[in-house]
Order: structure tokens, then C-alpha cells, then sequence
């Protein structure tokens, strides 16, 4: 469990605004992460950005520490000057071994979100690797412990109230949009097709909206989003030309630059002057502070629901022990496992050898002995040197790994 570590820069600590500094382009972060795994000769890595929190999974045997963490960022080329990686890095949370494991399944519960109980986060912890695996930069450590982090977390939403009624980022920001009282028909300008857009595009679909226009950086996921919602779908270039109007903006991407701008909403406008709403749930922001300051907006932001966040936690708080009874069950469950899996891998040439000894000793040994035999009687000696050759594999597994658990 040594090599477990995890560099963590959350909401506890960071201002979400700033949170979205941190923030690597989409593009280009496969090649990011391959260049700091050779440069620091990393075993396995993995990145995660959500709404609230930018971290990264390694497997290392080098020690992570304050001054590891700097070096590492300052590999990153995220952009950030020396006075913003200081601040980061004074806020930044180090986990090393047991201590990562157990902020790994706290994580993927939904313990350390923003809104305790909503299930997005393990969604997108899961992508999140799958990405980096698929990038071939994970391997059979960190898949163990993703193995657990998905086990533990389905088990807290099963035998745990906390995901009852669930009040997610997604389902708190549909429910301000709702009390806005827009008509079902409201021309609705969605911008980015990724997890979080498409989960309240759900919402939006239940409640019988049906005027969709769908903007993305890949035309083909707009295509996608804008199809099972029955609406237009265009690249973001597209958008700066868009003259059919809107009455709401809905927009959560990747970008670390705002897709909104003065120009492009006065653009949007296309001559309306009623007040419109924008629903902004990326980190960092899509719209520019400059929209708010220049024109009229019901705007809704993460930010704005950190005050319902608490009080979501402090109802939540009777769950958040059954969680963690089950979040401790599952790291010494892991532990277990990891004992199991060293004894495994010590072990797995002992079938090889014991089939090497087996055939010296038929074909070689006791040649001439085994060739005087009768026809029955070779069989009936193959059925007894089979059945100690199996004991012989199984025997010494059982018992290694018994004497490892039960003496560690």
C-alpha cells in the first residue's frame, strides 16, 4: 500500500473560482500526464477534475511530500505563476498509503463532494480512469484499488440512506432553474455535451422542455445529445453565429477560457433585451464577469450552492457514520486482498516447477521403470502422480496465504 499516493487540491480549501486554474485542457492531457510518469518515473497515474476538486492517483515508491508536489506541478505546464502555485500547494491535501486509499473511497461516496450523496462523483472517478488505463498509463496496482473504490462505493449507496432524495449540483441547480418559471417551450442553448449537461438535459426532458439547441467542441457528441433530445446540434464555433435567440443557457465544459463573452452574448441576443437566464456549471466559469456587469442575467453557478451544500451535509450527518463503518469494512477487506495477491505473484512459477519435477520424473528418472509397466497399471500411476500434482499446487497456496494473513 506504500505506493499509493495522491495529490488533492478540493473545495475545502480552494475557492471553486480558483479551483478551475487547475483545470488541464482535455486536449492535450494524455501527452501532459505520459511526459511528468517518464520524467518522475511514475509506475501509474491518473487525473481527475470534477466541479469541485482536481487531484491526482499515483503509483509510486518515491516519497510525495510538499516538495515533490511543486516539482510535479511545475512539470504540468498548467500556466499558473509562482504566486498562485504557492497558494495552491500551501492548500493542497498529500495522501500517502492507507490515508490515500481511505480519501480514494471517501471520494467516490460522495463523502468529500460538495453535496454529500450525490452519485455523479463515482461516475466520474470511473471515466476518469478508464481514460488514463486506456491511455496505457495505469496498471494492475492502481486497477486493484479502483477495483475497491467502485465496491465500496456501490455498497454505501446500497445499505446507506445518504443518496435518498438526492440533491446533486445537477439536481440543485435544475430546481433554481425551475422556480424561474420558464415556459415548456423556452428556446434552451446547451453548451457542451459532456456528463453533467447531459444529466440535466434529463431533468429538462422529464419536465416536458423541448426546444434544445446543442453546442460542442466535437460535433458528433452535440449530434448525440441534440438527437435523444430531438434538437439542433452545432460546434462552438457555431455559436458566435447563432441568431435564433434563447430564452435560457445551460453550459458546462472543459474550457480555461470563458466561451461567453460580451460579444458573443450580445450576439445571442440577436436585438432581445428581456432578461435571460444562464445556468454555468463549469469550473472555471464559461461566462465572463463581464456578461454579468454588462447586461441583465439570472445567473446560476456552483458557487452559489454551497450555502444549500451544508445543509444538505448536516442532514446527511447520521449517514456519513454508516458510510464510514463500511469504508473501514472495505480497507481492511483490501488489505486482505493485497496479502493475497503478493502471495499469488510469489507463487504463480509453482505450477510451472512442480510440472518440470513431474515430467523429469516420468520421462527420465524413472523411465525405465514406468516403460515395464503394464497398460493398467501406467494408468492407475498417471491418476495418482495427476492427483498429488494438483495437491502439490493447491497444498502450499492455501497455506502460504493463511500464514501470511494470519501472521501480518
Amino acid at each position: 500500500m506504500k505506493y499509493l499516493k495522491v495529490i488533492a487540491f478540493t473545495h475545502k480549501q480552494i475557492e471553486l473560482k480558483e479551483l478551475g486554474k487547475l483545470v488541464i485542457c482535455q486536449e492535450n492531457l494524455t501527452e501532459k500526464l505520459r511526459a511528468v510518469k517518464e520524467h518522475f518515473a511514475i509506475d501509474e497515474i491518473f487525473y481527475l477534475s470534477t466541479c469541485n476538486r482536481v487531484e491526482f492517483v499515483l503509483s509510486t515508491s518515491q516519497k510525495v511530500d510538499r516538495e515533490f508536489a511543486e516539482a510535479f506541478i511545475a512539470s504540468m505546464n498548467i500556466g499558473l505563476c509562482p504566486h498562485s502555485t504557492k497558494t495552491f500547494l500551501d492548500a493542497a491535501s498529500i495522501y500517502s498509503g492507507q490515508e490515500a486509499l481511505n480519501h480514494l473511497l471517501r471520494t467516490s461516496c460522495s463523502l468529500e463532494s460538495l453535496v454529500v450523496g450525490e452519485k455523479e462523483i463515482l461516475a466520474q472517478l470511473r471515466k476518469a480512469y478508464d481514460d488514463c488505463r486506456e491511455a496505457g498509463l495505469t496498471a494492475d496496482k492502481l486497477r486493484l484499488v479502483m477495483e475497491c473504490v467502485v465496491k465500496t462505493a456501490k455498497e454505501v449507496y446500497t445499505n446507506t440512506n445518504i443518496s435518498k432524495n438526492p440533491i446533486s449540483v445537477v439536481s440543485l441547480a435544475y430546481r433554481k432553474l425551475k422556480d424561474l418559471k420558464l415556459c415548456s417551450n423556452a428556446r434552451i442553448l446547451i453548451i457542451g455535451a459532456g456528463e453533467t449537461n447531459r444529466n440535466i438535459s434529463k431533468y429538462l426532458q422529464k419536465h416536458k422542455f423541448s426546444n434544445f439547441a446543442v453546442f460542442n467542441r466535437t460535433l458528433a457528441k452535440a449530434e448525440q445529445l441534440a438527437a435523444d433530445l430531438n434538437g439542433e446540434a452545432y460546434e462552438i464555433a457555431d455559436l458566435a453565429n447563432y441568431k435564433k435567440g434563447f430564452d435560457a443557457i445551460i453550459t458546462c465544459t472543459s474550457a480555461v477560457e470563458p466561451i461567453i463573452t460580451p460579444e458573443v452574448y450580445l450576439s445571442l441576443l440577436n436585438g432581445e433585451t428581456g432578461k435571460k437566464t444562464i445556468v454555468d456549471l463549469a469550473i472555471p466559469n464559461d461566462t465572463a464577469p463581464e456578461v454579468l456587469e454588462q447586461f441583465e442575467v439570472n445567473f446560476i453557478e456552483v458557487h452559489s450552492l454551497n450555502e444549500v451544500a451544508k445543509k444538505n451535509l448536516q442532514e446527511r450527518y447520521q449517514e456519513l457514520v454508516h458510510a464510514e463503518a463500511i469504508i473501514e469494512q472495505n480497507i481492511t477487506e483490501f488489505f486482505v486482498m493485497l496479502k493475497q495477491r503478493k502471495v499469488e505473484l510469489a507463487m504463480r512459477q509453482v505450477p510451472e516447477k512442480i510440472k518440470e519435477i513431474r515430467n523429469n520424473a516420468v520421462n527420465t528418472v524413472f523411465a525405465d521403470e514406468v516403460q515395464s509397466l503394464d497398460k493398467e497399471s501406467r494408468e492407475i500411476l498417471e491418476k495418482v502422480i495427476n492427483y498429488m500434482e494438483k495437491k502439490y499446487i493447491s497444498v502450499p497456496m492455501v497455506m502460504a496465504k493463511d500464514i501470511l494473513i494470519n501472521n501480518n
